[in-house]
């Protein structure tokens, strides 16, 4: 991979809570490798599979960032319950785990990290990744809670280190995706799921996305729940 090639870095967690596999890291080592375009723009996409560790998955991360440098990263995660792929918009400096992380850490009422504001809102045009995805036949809206998880620590964390390098830092996210349909069946009955094909050319089209759109556009995506 030559040194001028944009990369987009894609992450994915390590399967969690008792599944056999996490979608999230199955669409980012499916997009590895793929050239895509969006705006006369070119890149390649690069995947990471992080460990679903609190403070540990931040250094994998870190680690990624430093080695391929990338000009937009874009991590994704899990959220079983939801119905299609959401877009983060805002990540918050909240560690409080409902559950156990697969190294049995479970922070409650913690900050990530001690020093930063209560907050970060993304960069990247999510609404427009949103239409993108909608376009591409998947389900997909706009979400304003990342949850208080492992997911919530990496999109802050990410956040928070590339808000330390300025203006000249990547633009980066935070997307969860839905169950596979395989993982549907749960203890209250069948879930919302997404086929893996979908959700890796969803998640394709909200990256050409990304390439084409520096701001997002205008459309609605508030909440009133």
């Amino acid at each position: 991979m030559g040194a001028g090639v944009m990369r987009l870095l894609v992450t994915g967690f390590e399967p969690f809570g008792g599944d056999a596999v996490n979608p999230s890291e199955l669409v980012a080592a499916a997009l590895h490798g793929q050239t895509l375009h969006g705006g006369g723009q070119r890149a390649i996409v690069v995947a990471q599979r992080l460990p679903c560790a609190f403070g540990v998955a931040q250094r994998v991360l870190a680690g990624a960032i430093e080695e391929f440098q990338p000009a937009v990263v874009l991590s994704l995660g899990l959220a079983a319950g939801r119905a299609g792929l959401t877009p983060e918009r805002v990540a918050v400096n909240l560690a409080d785990a409902r559950i156990a992380d697969n190294a049995g850490a479970q922070p409650c009422d913690q900050p990530v990290a001690p020093e930063g504001p209560a907050a970060y809102f993304t960069t990247l045009p999510v609404k427009a990744m949103v239409a993108a995805m909608r376009a591409a036949g998947a389900p997909a809206e706009l979400s304003l809670s990342a949850g208080s998880f492992v997911c919530n620590e990496i999109f802050y964390a990410l956040m928070h280190s590339l808000a330390q390098r300025g203006p000249a830092g990547c633009r980066a996210g935070f997307m969860h995706l839905p169950l596979l349909p395989a993982q549907a069946q749960g203890p209250a009955g069948l879930r919302p799921s997404v086929a893996l094909d979908l959700q890796v050319a969803a998640v394709s089209a909200a990256l050409a996305a990304v390439l084409a759109h520096e701001a997002d556009i205008t459309a609605a995506g508030g909440s009133i729940a």
